[in-house]
């Protein structure tokens, strides 16, 4: 990307001040990171290319810009100061790992700004009827919301694929206290493992469990077993753990005295 405008457009959507620090995720040739520079008051480039890393600096000659060469989703994210912001262009193939390392880092970014794939950039910010593990992982930790389209041709070389702009706002708290969201997670994988059949075949065969078990489930949750995991919004997720949760300390074995 090094169409001015848009770059500009970036980091506006992104409000980068002076107070910011800002992760940018694979800077290239620096475009974009030339922008954030400018408006930021630290730019920490992550650029997996070793020639690209050891060129940046070089290149922008900017005091208040580190490059570090490395794989983004194994850096440590402690080392960032709290409310940092992620301003980044990333490709397709990165954006489901790095978005679940991000949001349930123990620093999680306060805000990001990302360029995307439009259909990856609808994804994120679906609805129910629409939804994926994808959006329920990034919805359940942010506001998701969808920014500029960018053609493909404001691209060099230019991608199959339009480009859009999407918008995390990191949710102010916790949508829901006390989270075991390991088996949150667990859940709702096993809810989408055959994502064509209803909910009741999904969740039996995803957890392991009979259907008259997961019948019982849906019924205290108030779900109807005919819907697919796509229907459901992240509330009704969350009614569903809470049953799962009951059901599991009830059938759990009494101890034995030895």
């Amino acid at each position: 990307m090094t169409d001015d405008r848009t770059l500009s457009t970036i980091v506006q959507t992104a409000g980068v001040q002076k107070s910011d620090t800002v992760l940018e995720i694979g800077p290239g040739q620096g475009s974009l990171t030339s922008k954030l520079t400018a408006k930021a008051g630290q730019v920490i480039a992550i650029e997996l290319d070793e020639s690209l890393a050891a060129s940046l600096p070089k290149t922008l000659n900017a005091g208040n810009l580190e490059v570090i060469q490395g794989d983004v989703l194994k850096f440590d994210l402690s080392t960032l100061p709290r409310h940092y912001k992620v301003v980044a262009n990333i490709p397709y193939y990165l954006t489901s790992n790095l978005l679940r390392i991000l949001a349930e880092s123990a620093n999680p970014p306060a805000f990001m700004v990302l360029l995307v794939q439009k259909e990856v950039a609808e994804r994120l910010c679906a609805v129910p009827g629409q939804m994926s593990i994808l959006a329920v992982s990034v919805q359940l930790y942010y506001e998701c919301r969808l920014g500029q389209l960018i053609p493909a041709e404001l691209f060099t070389p230019p991608p199959k694929v339009d480009s859009q702009v999407v918008i995390l706002n990191q949710r102010p708290k916790p949508l829901f206290e006390n989270l075991d969201s390991k088996l949150f997670f667990r859940l709702v994988k096993a809810g989408f493992s055959e994502k064509r059949k209803k909910l009741r075949s999904s969740l039996a065969g995803g957890l392991g469990i009979s259907r008259q078990e997961v019948d019982g489930l849906l019924k205290k949750a108030a779900i109807n077993g005919d819907r697919r995991a796509q229907e459901l919004s992240l509330r009704e997720w969350h009614r569903l753990l809470r049953s799962y949760q009951k059901m599991t300390v009830v059938s759990a074995p009494y101890p034995t005295n030895t």
